[in-house]
């Protein structure tokens, strides 16, 4: 991995701000869709997508590429905004979220976009799709590295844990889960839904080497990224620890806005809002 230097961290923040915009905009037009996640997550796949995967946007089925598995389809607005900006497909084509006939739909579904690896919807069955391309590229002998990105509420299914163990039983290290620890679900608060804790140990306990970040830092994410990659003995767990609606006050930590559709005067309010702090990063980088 390239060493990051502060003017592309920089460059990172500055596009994180504008994902967090183009999510936003596109669920509020089509009148439905998640938010919380999207926010969340925006810093994350800047970084993945603009610094840390091997990929190729006119070669999306490139065979030496990294994969990312989306588990918690339900963030897709994020990951759409995110290809598209990286090239993958017309900007434009992001108002179509959610219409009919639309290749965006509410969970991302394989062969609809280029540079969609997998079809998510049920919560869990991300990390056991991701165990079997990484056990396929590890008997093939290929150098690609496998990501798969997963909600902490989606820990409360047992199929997840299930590859879980089967990823430190075959010492996959060609793979890395990132955990969005957000603390929320569409229930509640994790910890009161479903407690999670001691959720390091737990994955420790089935041979996955841990690390524990701050997801809102591209700089301390990158760093635990590179940590993942110098780990050959077993699979690598970020916990990366977020704010659910982050950038828009009103939606920060407020577990309701896992998925809720936004009213007019709530709308326009959350759009200034990350008009505003798009355009505060993008002055202080100048």
């Amino acid at each position: 991995m390239n060493l990051l230097t502060e003017k592309k961290e920089q460059e990172l923040t500055e596009i994180a701000a504008t994902l967090r915009y183009e999510a936003i905009k596109m669920v509020v037009d089509a009148g439905s869709g998640h938010v919380a996640g999207p926010l969340g997550m925006a810093d994350i796949f800047a970084a993945l997508y603009f610094f840390i995967l091997q990929h190729d946007p006119k070669h999306p089925e490139w065979a030496d590429r990294d994969r990312l598995v989306l588990s918690n389809g339900h963030i897709c607005p994020i990951q759409y905004a995110t290809l598209a900006y990286a090239g993958y497909f017309p900007k434009k084509e992001l108002m179509t979220l959610r219409r009919f006939g639309s290749r965006l739909q509410g969970h991302p579904h394989r062969g609809a976009l280029p540079g969609i690896e997998t079809t998510s919807g049920p919560l869990g069955s991300g990390l056991s799709q991701a165990c079997g391309i990484a056990l396929a590229g590890h008997l093939d002998k290929k150098r690609y590295h496998t990501y798969v990105v997963t909600s902490d509420g989606e820990h409360d299914c047992g199929n997840h844990w299930e590859a879980v163990m089967f990823a430190g039983k075959y010492r996959l290290h060609n793979l890395t889960l990132i955990v969005d620890r957000n603390n929320i679900q569409i229930d509640g608060m994790t910890e009161d839904v479903m407690p999670l804790e001691p959720l390091a140990k737990k994955y420790e306990s089935f041979n996955w080497h841990v690390i524990e970040c701050d997801g809102h830092n591209i700089r301390s994410f990158v760093e635990a990224v590179a940590e993942a990659r110098a780990i050959y003995e077993r699979p690598t767990v970020i916990i990366a620890h977020t704010i659910p609606g982050k950038g828009v006050d009103f939606m920060e930590y407020d577990f309701r806005w896992h998925s809720r559709p936004f009213k007019k005067d709530e709308a326009i309010k959350a759009l200034a809002e990350l008009r505003t702090l798009k355009g505060r990063i993008t002055s202080e980088h100048q």
